[in-house]
């Protein structure tokens, strides 16, 4: 049942309506972005080139190979793990336990992928399986919120997330009821974060990569330093899995439509617009211009507080999100690669500054119930969000 009206969070997202809209406009905008990166012109404001049919979109093939896909990565959560860590304290005084061995995965499902290659497999043909793929994700993503809402229903009161048990049916269920919904000690929410869609990520990429190989004789070095600069992405997240476990994804947010589409379907088939766009519109790229690039990546190892303190010197005395800084950075450096010519490539850094802003003013929100006076002096101290004298 959902908690007496004076303790509810209050919605976010526009309510209701919002939800509703963005369980729509997301599946709609990965669409569009995977249909205009292979057209000509290649427009992200553009009408898409075609709209696929549905015998286009739905494949039984697909769906299998994304349940295989997620029930290998399951069974590489399930792997001995190299330490188990525990989260934060929950309404109840307990922690739960999580275990960490992202990167394990990692590298075990390289070595799996190698050995498919070598014996065979044809990686190069994955580009071409994107929508249908896309789609099977995105109908696993539904099916996958429902079950969670169900299992919601039955969950104690002190289980439930601080803002998905608004007692509306839509809102909820975009943005999840059951803060940590798990079976045994295998938790759902965690298993998704940073697991399938991740590691997925960068296989989309190397499949892009081998087919702009056998396209052309050799890939570019735009596609080498947006693979190379990803992979250290998702490599860095792997390894530093722990981390995850201090995000407002873990504490805060209930597991529903929201993160289990971001997580399966969004990150996959959207943060690999990049080789999609360079695959199909190959960009000149010098090694000057390339080192250059390389400098701008390099500086999103910008530090990120966990502890209780508030920090008001270094990166943190400059702005109060400097890892946010260090994203819109490194997200910059992924898109300069594709040249300036073209919009498409750079709309995952629009999107994620509007993510980032849309976050940084949740996590304030948060922040001022925590910390109180403490934060309203940081603020003071601290006057700029995100970019130094901008923002």
């Amino acid at each position: 049942m959902a908690p007496p009206q004076g303790s509810r969070a209050p919605l976010e997202f526009g309510g209701p309506l919002g939800a509703a809209a963005l369980m729509l406009l997301l599946p709609v905008t990965m669409f569009h972005l995977l249909l205009v990166a292979r057209s000509g012109p290649a427009r992200l404001l553009g009408p898409p080139p075609y709209l696929p049919g549905l015998e286009e979109l739905w494949s039984p093939w697909a769906l299998l190979l994304c349940l295989t896909w997620l029930g290998l990565q399951a069974a590489l959560y399930l792997l001995p793990a190299r330490k188990v860590a525990e989260g934060q304290e929950l309404k109840d005084k307990s922690r739960l336990r999580y275990p960490i061995n992202g990167f394990q995965a990692l590298v075990l499902t390289a070595l799996l992928v190698g050995l498919g290659v070598s014996a065979g497999l044809p990686l190069s043909a994955l580009p071409e399986m994107l929508l249908p793929l896309a789609f099977a994700a995105t109908l696993t993503a539904f099916i996958f919120s429902l079950l969670l809402y169900l299992k919601a229903l039955l969950a104690p009161a002190s289980a439930l997330a601080p803002g998905g048990n608004s007692g509306n049916l839509i809102y909820d269920f975009f943005l999840g009821r059951e803060l940590n919904p798990r079976i045994c000690s295998f938790d759902f929410k965690y298993f998704c974060e940073l697991r399938p869609g991740l590691i997925g990520w960068v296989l989309i990429n190397l499949a892009l990569l081998i087919q702009e190989a056998e396209l052309r004789g050799s890939p570019s070095l735009a596609m080498w330093l947006v693979n190379g600069f990803q992979l250290l992405y998702v490599g860095d997240a792997l390894w530093y899995e722990e981390a995850v476990l201090t995000t407002m994804d873990i504490i805060h947010d209930g597991f529903g439509f929201m993160l289990a589409f971001g997580d399966l379907a969004w990150v996959p088939f959207t943060y690999s617009l990049q080789a999609q766009f360079l695959l199909y519109h190959p960009q000149p790229l010098g090694w000057p211009l390339a080192s250059f690039i390389c400098l701008i990546n390099d500086l999103e190892t910008i530090s990120t507080a966990t502890g209780r303190r508030l920090l008001v010197s270094g990166w943190w005395g400059m702005v109060r999100h400097p890892n946010y800084l260090g994203d819109l950075i490194m997200a910059l450096a992924w898109s300069l690669p594709c040249g300036v010519f073209h919009l498409l490539p750079y709309f995952y850094f629009l999107y994620f500054t509007a993510l980032l802003v849309h976050r940084e003013d949740r996590d304030e929100r948060q922040c001022r119930q925590k910390y109180g006076l403490a934060w309203h002096e940081y603020c003071r101290r601290v006057p700029y969000r995100i970019v130094p004298y901008i923002y």
